[in-house]
């Protein structure tokens, strides 16, 4: 029965309802004759008045089509449909008593009130019957999720009600904490106290709790949630009845924020302004594709039309979730795609690639960018980061690639910490190459800062110990950094990079720099929450500083030098820095080579202090604040 009632189609739901208000009409009819007191028998009426019924049936069809009193799900049979089918029994009434008197008959008009009012009760009756009639059906051959409702006031009734016409959810208690109400039934269900709780959950089997307490403070609500969370259940909280209709703003605390109203920025236009043509039937190869910035790259790469992309990243999952969904997003773009998984370090691995798939445009994106793991792992760090760079690099020179990009951070200027200097290091092998006789390959780098969203930054961060109820971390109270999304930061290193002459370091644009602390404060709000500080003792989450991490700095800079030019592109700018010469270049990846073969992290950084201009913070243990600044 499950199977059939399930299959069925919303028409063939309609036409079942439809259906049964036409049986109610001859049975209507029938109880009103035998209502009526006359000279003739309730049998020989209804002989007498059959003509009349087939007519009857059509106009009462004809009115309920009108009507739509069929098209009303029984699960939402409330108030208004019961006014329609009250419409449609005196409707009927009316139509029956002309027609009777139409043929002259002569039935007494007290039939037809008669017959409209028994029919009105059987169509009301046969929907609420048919209602619970599915709903057990459904119950029986469906996976029901059993839940607890904690809260038993306005809300909590007002949810009950709402869910006794619902197949899929089946509500077994309340639970308050108010004693006066407890052991009471409310909607059919008992009232427990919280310490029931576990004892209903293993004898009913209970899967889920609503927590319909509108009024309770947003981080006891987290609480609630984690405790019953860590008994296996699943938890939903129900915003206040004014949210719901309108009367406050509907803030849901679980909603990712989005980065672009943090930032205040203005979006980019749709388009890629001179970029898209340098692109246009390429093969490009993207490293680090699973990646923020890679996957994104490639998504945005797709609207350029190039012939092919290669995927490339050491990732086995990041590699897959990104090829599964470019796959799906190119089947109809005439696009081909090839997945490579691999590091670039590899020197064999990469010259195969370049030659066996033709690759054109190199968009460099593969890096180690954490600056706490780098700074405790700096041997692998910079041999990923400057000694896979430059084996990319050649590579793509030696296969006669025409553009190398390289994606660098703003890190990179005066570093003082390992992963900032290892970018500023790969900045430098590119420059000495685009510098050299390398076949034609244009090579440039495009710097900018933090990526909002991006794996690491504190926006997920942030989000999730607000979900958790707090406490908010931050290294230090003064901390700035420069942000912008990660789509606005894609399609300007595709802008840049279609700007490139050779050796060019672009400079994006990143607005003024963001105060994390004002950020935080802004993310906790913006998720419903109050900041609990000196000013506020009773607020929602607190903001814990915990100091700065080694090698972080209080803020960043973009520049090295002084000079910059502007491109054609108002947020792209074009740098101008000194760099090291080709002996210099090559002493130092020599001395890199040595550092990473010994597993030598103090030679490492000694390097980068004799080579990275303000890399001597690197030699320090943990940056003061003095310094970081």
């Amino acid at each position: 029965m499950y199977l059939f009632v399930s299959t069925l189609s919303r028409s063939a739901k309609r036409s079942i309802l439809l259906a049964v208000d036409l049986v109610l009409i001859p049975v209507a009819l029938v109880a009103a004759l035998l209502l009526q007191q006359g000279a003739l028998s309730p049998l020989e009426r209804l002989t007498q008045n059959w003509q009349i019924l087939p007519l009857l049936m059509g106009i009462g069809a004809l009115l309920a089509a009108v009507m739509g009193t069929h098209k009303i799900q029984l699960k939402a049979y409330e108030t208004r449909a019961i006014g329609l089918t009250a419409a449609h029994a005196v409707s009927l009434g009316l139509v029956a008593a002309v027609l009777d008197d139409m043929a002259g008959y002569g039935t007494a008009f007290a039939t037809f009130v008669n017959f409209a009012l028994v029919y009105f009760l059987m169509s009301v009756a046969a929907r609420v019957v048919m209602l619970h009639l599915l709903l057990a059906i459904y119950r029986s051959g469906a996976d029901q999720s059993r839940v607890l409702i904690y809260g038993a006031g306005r809300t909590g009734r007002q949810l009950a009600a709402a869910l006794r016409t619902d197949e899929t959810i089946l509500p077994v208690a309340f639970i308050d904490d108010n004693t006066s109400v407890q052991t009471t039934i409310v909607q059919g269900l008992t009232v427990y106290g919280p310490m029931m709780i576990e004892t209903l959950v293993r004898e009913r089997a209970v899967d889920r709790v609503l927590l319909a307490m509108p009024s309770m403070p947003r981080a006891k609500l987290v609480q609630f949630s984690r405790r019953f969370e860590d008994m296996g259940l699943s938890v939903q909280a129900l915003p206040s009845f004014a949210q719901l209709t309108g009367q406050e703003a509907l803030i849901d605390q679980l909603e990712p924020v989005v980065p672009a109203k943090l930032l205040g920025r203005a979006p980019l236009d749709a388009e890629l302004p001179g970029g898209s043509e340098v692109y246009a039937g390429k093969t490009i190869l993207i490293t680090g594709a699973g990646g923020s910035i890679g996957s994104e790259l490639c998504r945005q790469l797709l609207a350029c039309q190039p012939k092919k992309m290669v995927l490339f990243d050491l990732s086995e999952l990041a590699l897959y979730t990104i090829d599964m969904e470019l796959q799906a997003l190119a089947r109809t773009a005439n696009i081909a795609f090839s997945a490579v998984l691999g590091s670039i370090t590899d020197a064999g691995l990469m010259a195969r690639v370049m030659k066996r798939e033709g690759v054109e445009i190199v968009l460099h994106a593969a890096a180690y960018k954490h600056v706490p793991l780098v700074e405790r792992n700096a041997v692998v760090g910079l041999s990923n980061n400057v000694l896979g760079t430059q084996t990319l690099a050649m590579a793509a020179a030696d296969a006669g690639v025409e553009r190398f990009i390289l994606i660098s951070s703003d890190k990179a200027v005066r570093p003082t910490n390992m992963m900032g200097a290892s970018k500023r290091l790969a900045e430098m092998v590119i420059q000495d190459l685009a510098n050299r006789e390398t076949g034609g390959c244009v090579f440039s780098m495009v710097r900018f800062g933090n990526v909002m969203g991006s794996s690491g930054s504190v926006i997920p961060l942030f989000q999730e110990q607000i979900q958790k109820g707090g406490p908010v971390t931050l290294t230090h109270p003064d901390v700035t950094r420069y942000f912008m999304t990660i789509p606005e930061a894609a399609r300007l290193v595709l802008v840049a990079g279609s700007f490139a002459n050779g050796g060019d370091v672009f400079v994006l644009d990143m607005g003024k720099p963001i105060a994390i602390f004002d950020l935080a404060r802004q993310m906790i709000n913006v998720s419903g929450y109050t900041v609990r500080d000196a000013d506020n003792p009773d607020g929602d989450i607190e903001i814990k500083i915990t100091g700065l991490r080694p090698g972080e700095k209080i803020y960043e800079e973009l520049l090295i030098g002084e000079g910059q030019t502007t491109t054609q592109h108002p947020k792209i700018w074009q740098a101008r820095e000194d760099f090291l010469s080709e002996i210099e270049v090559a002493a130092a990846l020599k001395g890199i080579r040595a550092a990473v073969a010994g597993q030598d992290d103090t030679a490492l950084r000694e390097l980068v202090a004799r080579w990275v201009e303000g890399g001597e913070a690197v030699l320090l243990p943990r940056a003061t604040d003095a310094k970081s600044k």
